[in-house]
């Protein structure tokens, strides 16, 4: 099966600081995976780990350091950006911050449909935009006139996928699209994707650091931790016999209750952030409870176990187990 999208060693450097003590950071380093027609592809992991700057660079508004990305087998270029996005829509982690409060829902639609002359006249341009919305689950008369405040998070999260929808994408990148949706509507969303894969053969990139979520929706997982994809496979194999230690802290790991200690906790991560991002050999050596000396040295290369890339050392058979 031909793949539909295909990223290939792709890099993203970024430059932090002054002018006399520039740090360079790998936000993405050295990434492939591919997605095949008719598949949910997860990327997983905590924030910062380089998900959601891969998803800019799919969809051009971010320029790889180096790398391709191949869509359809034709390499995607800063001057082809046009063919791109009529293939490929994104729906993003805030529905409200997706659509101007002083503007009706529908005009989106339309300007949509204007922009892609997706119809000749306003009558066929209603029955594209009623024809999309009922696919979510809504209607045209149910949305028409109306502002973002009179909807729910979860209705406008269902607008925006309709919104995607109107160019008949072939990809979806999801990114993070049921995190400031309510728990009881997070369900109802995660089943919309599953249900435009198997009825219209839609395939999505859907980025999330929910791991139950991903377990549920997704075919194929990719964890990824500073940059790097640390394991990546079907997603049964990955989540349910967690191989990488980092993919077992993950899985392992318990939100807390408290607010106050999940803030304490971000701020103690984000000072060893950058530590990480810089380190030598396996981002992951300072943290791992099985580090080896050569982990430190130098970055392990994939090693397939069962059907499953794992990038670690401890099932590399020439370092032992």
């Amino acid at each position: 099966m031909k793949n539909l999208l295909e990223v290939i060693h792709l890099t993203k450097v970024f430059t932090l600081g002054s002018l006399f003590s520039r740090i360079r950071v790998r936000a993405v380093d050295d990434v492939s995976f591919h997605i095949q027609p008719a598949e949910i592809f997860t990327l997983a992991g905590e924030s910062g780990c380089g998900k959601t700057t891969i998803a800019r660079m799919i969809l051009g508004f971010e320029e790889p350091t180096s790398g391709k990305i191949l869509y359809q087998g034709k390499e995607h270029k800063k001057s082809d950006k046009v063919w791109l996005t009529q293939g490929i829509q994104a729906v993003f982690q805030d529905p409200f911050g997706t659509f101007n409060p002083l503007r009706t829902v529908d005009q989106y639609f339309f300007e949509t449909i204007r922009n892609y002359r997706l119809a000749s006249t306003r009558e066929e341009a209603v029955r594209l935009i009623d024809e999309k919305l009922r696919v979510v689950g809504l209607s045209f008369e149910e949305f028409a006139g109306k502002y973002p405040n009179e909807f729910s998070g979860g209705q406008l999260q269902r607008i925006s996928i309709a919104r995607a929808l109107l160019t008949d994408p072939r990809l979806l990148i999801a990114d993070e699209p049921v995190s400031m949706v309510d728990a009881s509507l997070r369900m109802s969303i995660v089943n919309l994707f599953k249900d435009l894969k198997e009825r219209m053969g839609v395939s999505v990139l859907y980025i999330t650091h929910d791991l139950a979520t991903a377990y549920y929706v997704g075919d194929r997982i990719a964890v990824m931790f500073r940059g790097n994809i640390v394991e990546m496979g079907p997603v049964e194999k990955v989540l349910m016999e967690p191989r990488h230690p980092y993919t077992q802290l993950l899985r392992d790991s318990i939100p807390e209750a408290d607010p106050r200690k999940r803030w304490t906790s971000r701020l103690s991560l984000l000072e060893t952030e950058y530590q990480e991002y810089l380190r030598v050999g396996c981002k992951f050596a300072g943290r791992c409870p099985y580090v080896m000396e050569i982990c430190r040295e130098r970055m392990p290369e994939f090693v397939e176990v069962e059907g499953v890339l794992v990038r670690c050392y401890k099932y590399d058979g020439s370092q032992g187990e």
